[in-house]
C-alpha cells in the first residue's frame, strides 16, 4: 500500500519551499526539501510561474495518482477560496485579488479540492499540534517571535491564526514589545550601544548585565501578554518560534515565575520542528484524518501575522 504523502509548501514574502510529507509517519521525506528564492514585487505572472516551479518538482517526486497540496501563505488572504487580498504590505501586491487556487490548478493540473491554504502563523502551530512540541494537546497557542509577531491558537486540534500582533499592550501594541526591534532599542536605551539583535545579545550576555536585565524584561513582558491569552482560549500548552525563542534559556526564568505567580501552570515549550513546521502542517491539511473540508472551513483568515 502507497503511503499517504502530501506536499507541504511554506510561501514567505522573498521565498518559497515544499517538502514531501509523509502524513502517516508525520515526517518530511528525506532529501525533499526545496527552497527558492521569489520576488514578491514582480508581476502576478512572474510569481506565480516562480512558484509553480517548484511546486511542479515536488509533484513529480510523489507515486500517488491524486496529488494534494498544502500552502502556508501569509495574509490578509481568503484562505477557503484561495484568493489572495494582499493590498497595503510590500509584497504580492500584483496578487491583489488574484484566485491563487484557481490559477495553481491550472497550471498545476491539482484539482482546486487538493489544494489546502493555511495561514501561516496558524501553519506554524498546525506543525507542532500534528507532529511537534504540542501533539496531545488540543487546545494550544503558538508565537512566533521575529523581526515581528505571528500568533496563532488550536482547538481540537485545528490551528487558526489568533491576529495578535496589534493588539494594545502596555504603551503600544504586541509587536512592539514582543519583536527583535523591542530588544535592539531597549539595549541601546540602557547602554547606548546599538545591536544587531538576539543572537548578539546572548554572545554578550555572560560578560555584560545589562543583556540579563534586558532578557528577564522580556521575559516579564511577554508572561503579561499571555496570561489573558491564555486564559481566553483555555491553552493547554504555548509553542515559540521564531529566531528569539533560541534564547528561551535566557528568558524563561522570568516568563515562568511570572506565569507561575499568577497561577498560570500551562506549559511553555520552544518549536520541536522549527524551520520544517509550517511544511508539515500545511501538508496535514491534506490529512484525511482531518477530514479536509473541515479543515479548511476553519481556516478562512484575512489577518496579518
Amino acid at each position: 500500500m502507497v503511503k499517504p504523502v502530501a506536499l507541504g509548501v511554506d510561501i514567505g514574502g522573498s521565498h518559497i519551499t515544499v517538502a514531501l510529507v509523509d502524513l502517516e509517519s508525520r515526517t518530511i521525506i528525506e532529501d525533499s526539501i526545496k527552497r527558492s528564492a521569489v520576488d514578491s514585487q514582480e508581476t502576478s505572472a512572474h510569481i506565480l510561474a516562480a512558484w509553480c516551479e517548484v511546486i511542479d518538482g515536488g509533484l513529480k517526486k510523489i507515486n500517488q495518482q491524486i496529488k494534494h497540496i498544502g500552502i502556508a501563505m501569509p495574509g490578509p488572504f481568503n484562505y477557503e477560496k484561495g484568493i489572495s487580498l494582499i493590498k497595503d504590505q510590500d509584497k504580492f501586491k500584483s496578487l491583489y485579488g488574484v484566485d491563487i487556487k484557481q490559477a495553481l490548478s491550472e497550471r498545476l493540473a491539482v484539482e482546486t479540492a487538493n489544494i489546502h491554504f493555511i495561514n501561516d502563523a496558524a501553519g506554524f502551530l498546525q506543525g507542532e499540534v500534528f507532529a511537534g512540541a504540542a501533539r496531545g494537546n488540543a487546545n494550544a497557542l503558538g508565537l512566533t517571535l521575529g523581526t515581528g509577531l505571528g500568533s496563532s491558537y488550536s482547538e481540537g486540534g485545528i490551528a487558526k491564526d489568533a491576529d495578535l500582533w496589534n493588539s494594545p499592550f502596555l504603551n503600544g501594541i504586541a509587536e512592539d514589545y514582543l519583536s527583535t526591534r523591542w530588544f535592539v532599542k531597549r539595549y541601546h536605551q540602557l547602554s547606548n550601544t546599538t545591536v544587531n539583535g538576539v543572537k548578539e545579545l546572548t554572545e554578550l550576555m555572560p560578560t555584560d548585565h545589562l543583556v540579563t536585565r534586558v532578557f528577564m524584561e522580556f521575559g516579564y513582558n511577554l508572561a503579561q501578554f499571555l496570561i489573558p491569552v491564555i486564559k481566553k482560549y483555555k491553552s493547554e500548552v504555548v509553542i515559540l518560534g521564531g529566531n528569539i525563542s533560541s534564547a528561551f534559556a535566557a528568558f524563561s526564568p522570568e516568563l515562568i515565575a511570572t506565569l507561575r505567580g499568577n497561577d498560570i501552570q500551562t506549559d511553555v515549550k520552544v518549536t520541536k520542528l522549527k524551520e520544517h513546521a509550517s511544511l508539515i502542517g500545511s501538508a496535514s491539511c491534506c490529512d484525511l484524518s482531518f477530514t479536509t473540508e473541515s479543515v479548511v472551513g476553519n481556516l478562512i483568515s484575512t489577518g496579518r501575522n
